[in-house]
């Protein structure tokens, strides 16, 4: 099989998972574990993802589990991305919970696994020229292999593609939190639980203005995409800031969403941040964190509304990772909390926002 990005490039690797030609954006992720979550992560929605770390496969993959559940490591009931490119795939796997190789997993779902290829070469492409789209293709003809290609409209598509049906509700004790999906992962929901919160679990789509009636707090979801083409969730975010009294805290997707709302402005980034050791200051403690991340767009600082102020700041290239109101219960990072693949620098997120809702309800 082989690799064929927008720019002429064409790289040949040898085939371990399905035999079926797809196209989509090529991204990198610099993580050295953490495939299986990885790969499941709703945010490589429509994406073809390459490994840096140059051994993918060594510890296989676990027995399949309900999404969510409390026993990780999935963040979604299945693969998410359009296509695996690695150094070197290792087939022959060691771990007391696997069941099955990864090429094996990538078969069952009808995703294309591409070994052999120069990740180093083509992360520095990636990084020189910025993510573009790209084809994997089988063996053939070239352009009926990209004719036939698999791919998700990241404009229409996607969101659709990764946000639940209908609402969700997962039984708990008090507070109640209204978790707004497009594309949030299962870590998020097992993060609510595992402190004793009970969730509404929403798509997008719904409404989401009626259902915060019932919710002592609102947390905005991670998911893939430009968050510009969520117009009608962005609509009813703004009916909440004016209307809600209780906490809203955002990740991912969801502080830009939570930007947006307010008035604020995003930007697509050159390569995006995808990796599991992305250095963020706090502005307020100027504290530093490791945090995970996946995100291709960050939020200007310069077009937040007056009553809004930057959070935290991403040490590597000074873009935004956070912001706040001034003086209102809602603020939003763009880093991953919940982790899951990652460091767990910044779960005491989780604990600061739901002593934030108990107050606001007693």
């Amino acid at each position: 099989m082989r690799l064929l990005l927008e720019d002429g490039t064409e790289l040949v690797g040898r085939s371990y998972g399905a035999q079926t030609a797809v196209a989509g954006e090529v991204v990198f992720n610099t993580g050295m574990t953490g495939y299986v979550e990885t790969l499941t992560d709703p945010s490589y929605k429509g994406q073809i993802l390459v490994m840096t770390y140059p051994l993918v496969g060594n510890y296989g993959v676990p027995a399949a589990r309900p999404s969510p559940s409390i026993d990780r490591p999935f963040e979604s009931s299945r693969i998410q991305v359009q296509g695996l490119v690695v150094q070197t795939y290792v087939d022959h796997h060691s771990h007391h919970a696997a069941t099955r190789s990864l090429a094996e997993w990538l078969k069952s779902e009808d995703v294309p696994l591409l070994s052999g290829i120069d990740t180093r070469l083509l992360t520095q492409k990636l990084r020189e020229k910025g993510t573009m789209r790209g084809f994997i293709v089988p063996p053939g003809d070239v352009e009926e292999g990209r004719r036939k290609a698999r791919q998700i409209e990241m404009r229409r598509e996607v969101f659709r593609a990764v946000a639940p049906k209908e609402v969700i509700r997962y039984p708990g004790g008090a507070p109640k939190i209204l978790l707004v999906d497009a594309g949030a992962k299962d870590n998020l929901v097992r993060s609510l639980l595992e402190r004793g919160a009970s969730v509404i679990r929403a798509p997008y789509f719904a409404d989401l203005v009626e259902l915060a009636k019932e919710a002592d707090g609102i947390l905005l979801g991670n998911g893939p995409g430009d968050p510009k083409d969520l117009v009608e969730l962005i609509d009813q975010v703004k009916v909440l800031l004016k209307d809600y009294r209780r906490p809203i805290f955002g990740v991912c997707l969801g502080n830009q969403i939570l930007a947006l709302a307010a008035g604020g402005d995003t930007a697509k980034l050159k390569y995006g941040h995808r990796s599991v050791n992305q250095p963020v200051q706090d502005l307020l403690t100027r504290r530093c964190y490791i945090t995970s991340q996946n995100h291709g767009y960050a939020v200007r600082d310069a077009s937040l509304p007056a009553d809004w102020e930057p959070w935290f700041v991403n040490l590597n290239d000074g873009t935004n990772e956070g912001i706040r109101h001034r003086s209102k219960p809602f603020f939003s990072v763009q880093f991953h909390p919940e982790a899951s693949p990652g460091p767990e620098d910044t779960r005491y997120l989780f604990d600061d926002f739901l002593r934030l809702v108990s107050a606001q309800r007693s």
